[in-house]
């Protein structure tokens, strides 16, 4: 029996689906989050492993599979890609490998061949269009470092400085102090900073929801860090349709099912003329089409 694996991983998560010729999933798998970068190719491939291992399982099917299509986060750098790749061919998953982007995964659920935008907001954040004669163009996406804005990452760190100005004094007092040093497990602000240090990404993004209930709930300090968020995700979309208002679909922890910031998100595209459409996207699946027609 020939069979297709898809796989969607980001910093929260890691989902693979196995299809077979028709399109119809068999079995699923679901595990800790993965981000591919230069230092840790190993934990990505390792993370992919283990979870088309397990939905192969699921699903009562052996590998190797006739495609693996990997959608992971951290991939955009060619080097990157080339070197999950190699690692996940000599695992023997497939007889053929593919390793793409998450946002490429999730595209494809989200839209096929066809045009489209896609804002992306959860542990990163991206923004990913192709226009009606096949042009692909993404703006954001740009790892923790250097891009990441609007992210659960950028609230996360947001709410880290935040406290820690108010500490020094160099800002008001804000409700996020309590909450910060509770999910920290510090007593201090100042265990933050060694806190902060060993941190994943995933890890700071965590403080996400903190920051979007403290806003919620009228503190300032919070309030200018989910509206500077806002501010930089409505960027993302302005920048890849410059001249057009066309529909975008939001994906991601922070803006879909009613994340925390889907609301704002929704009134500011809406405001400047985008419509946002909410479509329930099934990244994994998508990745596992893309492994049908790369057969």
């Amino acid at each position: 029996m020939r069979y297709w694996i898809g796989v969607d991983g980001g910093g929260s998560h890691v989902r693979a689906v196995v299809i077979d010729a028709d399109g119809r999933p068999l079995g699923r798998a679901r595990a800790g989050g993965a981000v591919a970068t230069v230092l840790d190719v190993e934990g990505a491939a390792r993370a992919v492993r283990s979870v088309v291992r397990a939905a192969a399982t699921d699903a009562g099917t052996e590998l190797p599979s006739t495609v693996l299509w990997a959608g992971l986060a951290g991939v955009a750098d060619p080097e990157v890609r080339e070197q999950v790749r190699s690692a996940l061919a000599s695992a023997s998953l497939a007889r053929h490998v593919v390793v793409g982007t998450d946002v490429e995964a999730a595209f494809h659920d989200a839209f096929g061949d066809g045009p489209g935008v896609l804002l992306v907001a959860g542990t990163g954040s991206i923004a990913w269009a192709r226009s009606p004669d096949g042009g692909v163009r993404r703006v954001g996406g740009r790892g923790r470092l250097l891009g990441d804005e609007g992210s659960g990452y950028a609230l996360g760190l947001g709410a880290l400085r935040l406290v820690l100005r108010a500490f020094d004094g160099r800002d008001e007092g804000t409700a996020l102090t309590p909450l910060v040093l509770e999910a920290c497990g510090v007593p201090s602000p100042e265990g933050l900073v060694g806190w902060a240090e060993t941190a994943s990404k995933a890890d700071i993004a965590s403080l996400a929801p903190d920051v979007a209930r403290a806003a919620e709930a009228g503190d300032p300090g919070a309030r200018r860090i989910v509206d500077g968020a806002v501010d930089e995700l409505v960027a993302h979309v302005r920048a890849i349709t410059p001249e057009e208002r066309p529909a975008v679909v939001v994906w991601g922890g922070l803006l879909a099912d009613g994340g925390p910031l889907a609301a704002p998100v929704r009134e500011a595209l809406e405001a400047r003329g985008h419509p946002v459409v909410e479509r329930a996207l099934d990244a994994a699946l998508g990745a596992a089409r893309l492994a049908l027609e790369a057969r």
